[in-house]
């Protein structure tokens, strides 16, 4: 007999945080839908802990396939993850992540409406009381706005709250693996996906829950190294499109240093405002660096 394909394949890369895996795994066991019609598959990017006792704990509230690679990123935790994947849409969120009860069934009613798209849900962070979590969600949120004014016009998605028809995704590509860093290879999906003709939805009602806690210093390298990341991305696009390398107008910056003050009911937006900037300049500093170290390379090759 024939097996029917499941729904959904939830994949899940992790590295070296067991008990934020077994947070997600859990909230992933409270899940409102039909057990049979979805699977998890976890990659462990090179843990030195092994993950079979809290993977094997959840075995009989989910159907889950547990991977294992040499430390190589997110981007080929995901691929390697999508290529065991049996679901007919694969799903992505991260270990740091807690998707809500409803988030399979929120994914299927736009998958079912728009089977051909990308569909990306929106992201909250749970750990009020940590003001550099905050501003990191506080910048998403702001790019989500500026980029996906139109829902049904989506042009940036991150890779926490993702999901994608299987042969669509192949189709494209997959995660760019060449990516030096686990940083901006989302934002180079979602372009290589637009490119190609295919559209991306934002759907707000697709909620998962992000806790993943800062301090002063993990918060600036976390930026800065999105801006090398950045550098990668904006280069690449650059030269898929036969344009020159670009960043965004002063309009957007000025834009999101204001932004924490447009929000109703918000407390302490002068700290979070101030950490926005100190999260673009960290940004800056990683996209000139990194093109100033790419230029040097590029010198001695051309010298050689």
């Amino acid at each position: 007999m024939k097996t029917k394909q499941k729904t959904f394949s939830v994949i899940i890369p992790t590295y070296a945080r067991p008990i934020m895996l077994k947070s997600c795994l859990r909230s992933l066991a409270r899940i409102d839908y039909p057990r049979e019609d979805f699977e998890v598959v976890v990659v462990d990017d090179g843990s030195t802990t092994p993950l079979d006792s809290i993977v094997n704990s959840f075995r009989g509230s989910l159907d889950l396939v547990l991977l294992t690679q040499p430390n190589q990123g997110p981007a080929t935790a995901r691929n390697n993850g999508a290529m065991k994947a049996k679901g007919r849409f694969l799903a992505f969120t991260d270990d740091d992540c807690e998707p809500a009860p409803d988030w399979l069934l929120s994914l299927a009613g736009r998958m079912h409406k728009a089977p051909g798209n990308a569909v990306g849900g929106r992201t909250i962070n749970i750990l009020t009381d940590n003001m550099y979590a905050a501003a990191s969600q506080m910048l998403v949120d702001y790019l989500y706005r500026y980029y996906n004014k139109d829902h049904n016009r989506a042009v940036f998605f991150t890779s926490n709250n993702l999901c994608l028809p299987a042969d669509l995704f192949w189709s494209v590509g997959g995660f760019d693996t060449t990516f030096p860093l686990p940083a901006a290879e989302d934002r180079e999906l979602c372009a290589r996906w637009l490119r190609q003709g295919y559209t991306m939805i934002y759907a707000p009602e697709v909620l998962v829950r992000h806790s993943h806690r800062m301090t002063y210093g993990s918060f600036c390298r976390q930026h800065f190294r999105y801006g090398r990341g950045a550098f990668h991305f904006h280069r690449r696009r650059a030269d898929a499109e036969n344009e020159a390398t670009g960043i965004e107008p002063l309009r957007f910056y000025l834009d999101l240093l204001s932004y924490p003050f447009s929000q109703p009911g918000l407390l302490r937006p002068l700290t979070l405002a101030s950490l926005l900037f100190v999260s673009q300049t960290a940004n800056a500093a990683g996209f000139f660096l990194e093109a100033l170290s790419e230029k040097k390379v590029y010198g001695k090759h051309r010298g050689a």
